[in-house]
């Protein structure tokens, strides 16, 4: 299917059916939650929590992880839904190929260049990630605090006033999950 074939508000409603066939063997790391609840969450969380509706942001907010974890590539995007998501959902992208330590840095440095519509994204995916792991293990729950804290160092400086306000709901529960791990 060409771009050109799907109308903008129709951008999110391709966008699910796509994830939702990129993602439909996967599963949470419960081992019983489909994974694509997951990014159905980051786009309500997006739309419903954050304030945004660009049609753009929601489908790559439906595509954050295809590239990532699953044998979609940054072309299959950029054919279907245009150069903006295609860029928006490769920024959001982990160079899986790289060392975990070099890839988290690049990753972060990502992130920082990155236009303010992916740090939303991004937000939405650690306000989601950060509301999932209450069934981990503690060690588990202290290692997404940690890795939320470090996206946070990235994302947070220079950010535009109008992503303020999902940055402050992230910190709050971020918050909140580190104070549950010291009491």
């Amino acid at each position: 299917m060409q771009l050109n074939s799907i109308p903008l508000d129709q951008l999110p409603f391709e966008a699910a059916a796509f994830a939702a066939r990129a993602h439909r063997h996967q599963v949470r790391k419960d081992n019983d939650t489909p994974y694509v609840s997951h990014v159905f969450r980051v786009c309500l969380t997006v739309r419903h929590v954050f304030g945004f509706d660009d049609p753009r942001m929601l489908a790559a907010a439906l595509l954050h992880d295809t590239i990532e974890d699953t044998n979609t590539d940054c072309d299959d995007i950029l054919e279907r839904f245009g150069p903006e998501v295609a860029n928006w959902v490769t920024a959001l992208t982990k160079d899986m190929r790289l060392p975990h330590d070099e890839r988290e840095d690049a990753y972060g440095k990502q992130l920082a260049n990155a236009p303010w519509q992916v740090k939303a994204l991004k937000l939405a995916d650690m306000y989601d990630n950060l509301a999932d792991c209450k069934h981990f293990t503690p060690n588990g729950r202290r290692k997404t605090a940690s890795k939320s804290r470090f996206y946070l160092e990235f994302i947070a400086p220079g950010l535009p006033d109008q992503v303020q306000p999902a940055l402050k709901l992230v910190e709050a529960r971020l918050s909140e999950l580190e104070a549950g791990l010291t009491s």
